[in-house]
């Protein structure tokens, strides 16, 4: 009899647990759809405040780049057809509607680059110790390390509303967010897979996250944050900027694969680097011409119409079977101009049309963009070709007597600003910023989706090599 009780009780106990168990279960699945346990992002409090920037991927005024909808119209101008910025250099770009123009190019364009350092190679037995230990920056992008295509950046921009409803004041303060894959081996990456589909959906995977402020540091800024101010390489070009290499963590170094110390910079607003090869002279242009941390030129513009006959002539095979327009990394993508008809090109005139702007903006077309092999790198998956379309580039567009034995594709672009044109108050309150970096003395104009494009000079040109 003893012995039933006693089960009885053990009966009585495995059955609470049981129905203890099936509550927590019913209490916890809701709560844990609605706010999953998954590891908070920096990103995740901007939203609170700020509304990213750009065009989402179903609505890309490129998902269309492959059709004929871009060729010339009988009687029609060419159109702006699709924006790109690129805060990063090398990293993944951001499709935007409408840019302000400021003499160093879009707004927000090239704001910041990776560099590696590099000790000097080679070196010489008789040489000193302070030239054998003379580091340099050079400056990185996807023709040396193909992976820095998948870095995702966004661009957070206040949002009054937003801040409106959180009782906050209102704030220029913009920020970048840089995310790019990366798994821990073990339990670790387990549970970061689990967290990211949780978070994000069945296809995500872990990610790691950095956020960059936009606005250029104060002395005191930089002090706190350990900032340092230090050389970086551009090509043949040693530029002053801030390295920010703190904010970097090491697994980026690791995901790029990046052997040297990884460094990151942020352009200088005092320290612009002045163009002088086919940009007009100052007296022209009403300022000397100066860029960032573009490879040469403030802006780069390329139509569908050469892309789309380029891609005709260039061999495809399982690796590249359309020649995507993003690969060649332009900031004006034009529609509705013959092939290579830019290449003629001196003076072109955007005029309002439907972009829903004012103001007309006029640009110097300084010269071709003579191309490398980086647009062998598929803009999304980080994958380079081996051969295309870098070898069809050097064979079938070798066409500038300044560059010889190169292939040429896209235009480069120098802003002319009139005297008199200052931004629109409609497009002032959409930009949201007017920071360190973009002085507001008069030299600012606006491009847009929907703008008409006007020649208004025609004749050759002829690179000149740095």
């Amino acid at each position: 009899m003893a012995s039933q009780t006693v089960l009885g009780d053990l009966n009585l106990d495995f059955g609470s647990i049981v129905l203890l168990f099936i509550t927590v279960c019913a209490f916890m699945v809701p709560v844990a759809v609605v706010l999953p346990p998954v590891p908070v992002r920096k990103s995740d409090a901007l939203l609170q405040t700020h509304t990213p920037a750009g065009v989402s991927k179903a609505k890309s005024a490129l998902n269309n780049q492959h059709t004929a909808d871009h060729a010339p119209r009988d009687g029609g101008s060419a159109i702006v057809q699709s924006l790109y910025i690129y805060p990063v250099k090398s990293c993944r770009g951001i499709e935007v509607t409408r840019s302000r123009v400021l003499p160093q190019g879009l707004e927000f364009d090239r704001l910041f680059t990776f560099a590696q350092l590099k000790s000097p190679f080679p070196v010489s037995l008789d040489s000193s110790d302070k030239d054998k230990n003379q580091h340099t920056w050079q400056f990185i992008t996807q023709r040396q390390f193909p992976l820095l295509a998948t870095i995702k950046v966004d661009l957070w921009l206040p949002d009054e509303m937003k801040l409106r409803r959180q009782s906050i004041k209102p704030t220029r303060e913009a920020f970048l967010t840089l995310r790019f894959p990366w798994k821990e081996n073990g339990w670790r990456g387990l549970l970061s897979t689990v967290a990211a589909k949780l978070a994000r959906g069945a296809a995500a995977q872990p990610e790691k996250e950095i956020m960059l402020p936009i606005d250029f540091p104060s002395v005191a800024e930089i002090k706190a944050k350990g900032y340092t101010f230090e050389d970086v390489k551009i090509w043949k070009e040693v530029v002053r900027a801030l390295n920010v290499s703190t904010e970097l963590p090491r697994e980026l170094m690791l995901y790029l694969g990046v052997s040297n110390k990884l460094g990151l910079f942020r352009v200088d607003p005092a320290g612009l680097r002045e163009v002088y090869r086919c940009a007009p002279l100052k007296d022209e242009a009403g300022y000397q011409p100066v860029t960032g941390f573009q490879d040469a030129y403030p802006l780069h513009m390329l139509t569908l119409g050469s892309v789309q006959q380029f891609s005709k002539e260039v061999p495809k095979d399982e690796e590249l079977k359309e020649l995507d327009v993003r690969r060649f990394r332009a900031n004006i993508i034009l529609s509705g101009v013959p092939a290579y008809d830019e290449e003629t090109w001196k003076m072109a005139r955007f005029k309002p049309g439907k972009s829903g702007l004012y103001n007309d903006t006029v640009f110097h077309v300084s010269c071709r963009t003579v191309r490398c092999k980086m647009p062998n790198v598929d803009a999304i998956t980080g994958h380079r070709h081996p051969r295309e379309p870098d070898r069809s580039l050097r064979a079938l567009r070798n066409v500038d007597e300044g560059a010889p034995l190169n292939g040429c594709l896209g235009m480069q672009l120098t802003p002319l600003f009139e005297v008199d044109q200052t931004p629109s108050s409609q497009a002032k309150a959409e930009s949201g910023l007017l920071g360190d970096d973009n002085p507001d003395d008069g030299r600012s104009s606006w491009v847009a989706v929907g703008m008409k494009v006007e020649v208004e000079e025609r004749g050759k040109h002829v690179y000149i090599n740095q």
